[in-house]
């Protein structure tokens, strides 16, 4: 004997009810908690004048990065960056960092990454796409990722380049790029604790 066909009304709100509940299902599994930042992270930069190395960091940054190594994708990362922190180690360099032709930091006091997609590109490596908001310009970037973990623990650590004159950053005469290369290595290591254990 088949089966009495449910009234529509109870079919309906039994169909919802089934779609609902896998629906925040699917989001439970997709939330991936955000890992804490350690102490000992670095955010370093290069650049090149006349052809010499000149090296510089950021000393104070936060970052909201959520990865689990075995689903990637629904990760993010987000970081904060205080130009106003940005040191050469002599103060005469320090001194020009944060004037408006260069960081304008009285202006544009942060600079902010934002991930838009992150995908696996090998055990233990990542390429985080985004954009990279810097002195109130945004651009794309995607940035390469190596993580080697321990537990829960973690480090993360790359580099990428980027060019400064997309970012205005060395305006008037520093436009000159025989006097100051366009490109700046950017190197990062963060030190992460929280992260699903892989």
């Amino acid at each position: 004997m088949p089966p009495t066909p449910l009234p529509g009304r109870r079919w309906a709100a039994l169909l919802t009810a089934t779609l609902l509940t896998a629906a925040l299902a699917q989001a439970a599994r997709a939330e991936t908690p955000a890992a804490r930042l350690l102490p000992g992270s670095e955010i370093s930069f290069t650049t090149h004048q006349m052809g010499v190395p000149v090296e510089g960091h950021f000393g104070k940054f936060s970052a909201d990065i959520a990865l689990d190594p075995k689903q990637p994708a629904q990760g993010r990362v987000a970081l904060t960056i205080d130009t106003g922190s940005a040191r050469f180690g002599t103060p005469e360099l320090d001194a020009e960092i944060g004037k408006p032709e260069w960081l304008a930091t009285a202006r544009f006091g942060q600079a902010r990454f934002q991930s838009s997609a992150i995908r696996a590109a090998g055990p233990g490596r990542f390429e985080v796409s985004g954009q990279l908001t810097l002195k109130g310009i945004t651009r794309p970037l995607v940035v390469p990722v190596q993580l080697v973990q321990t537990g829960t623990q973690g480090v993360a650590s790359g580099s990428f380049t980027i060019k400064r004159l997309d970012f205005k950053v060395g305006e008037g005469e520093w436009t000159d790029t025989s006097m100051l290369a366009d490109d700046v290595l950017v190197k990062f290591k963060l030190t992460l604790a929280g992260l699903p254990a892989s």
